[in-house]
């Protein structure tokens, strides 16, 4: 069940979204299954292009947020969002599993609000995702 703090950054009548921007469909799906065990609502695109649609189209809590996708990275997707003055409240984890370095400070620079490397660990995510919208 999702933190009663949660509400800060989310309609009263639903639990958190959570995009998950990610082109691996069977990462995608583990995340939303994940997610859903946690008591989120999710939704998930496979390129960058889809990802600034999405979020046009329904504001989510949380951006999961590959930085190696199709048609835009993840790192122009992370800089479009913080542009927006409407999505200030957005949370961005990006992932990663290109493993180079300044990969975290890139996407920290950018306005990113948190990194994880892949693969991780569930327990890293779950944690991750809960700080990130309770703060």
């Amino acid at each position: 069940m999702p933190d009663p703090a949660f509400s800060a950054t989310q309609n009263a009548n639903r639990p958190p979204l959570v995009l998950i921007v990610e082109d691996e469909v069977n990462i995608a799906l583990a995340l939303e299954h994940l997610l859903a065990g946690q008591g989120y609502a999710s939704r998930s695109v496979a390129d960058g292009q889809a990802a600034l649609e999405a979020v046009a189209e329904e504001p989510p809590d949380l951006v999961l947020l590959d930085i190696m996708l199709p048609r835009r990275s993840g790192y122009e997707v992370c800089a479009a969002i913080r542009r927006d003055p409407a999505l200030a409240r957005t949370k961005i984890l990006m992932m990663t599993a290109s493993g180079r370095r300044g990969d975290a400070e890139h996407g920290l620079e950018l306005g990113a609000d948190g990194f994880i490397a892949k693969p991780f660990a569930s327990a890293d995510l779950r944690h991750e995702v809960a700080r990130l919208l309770a703060g």
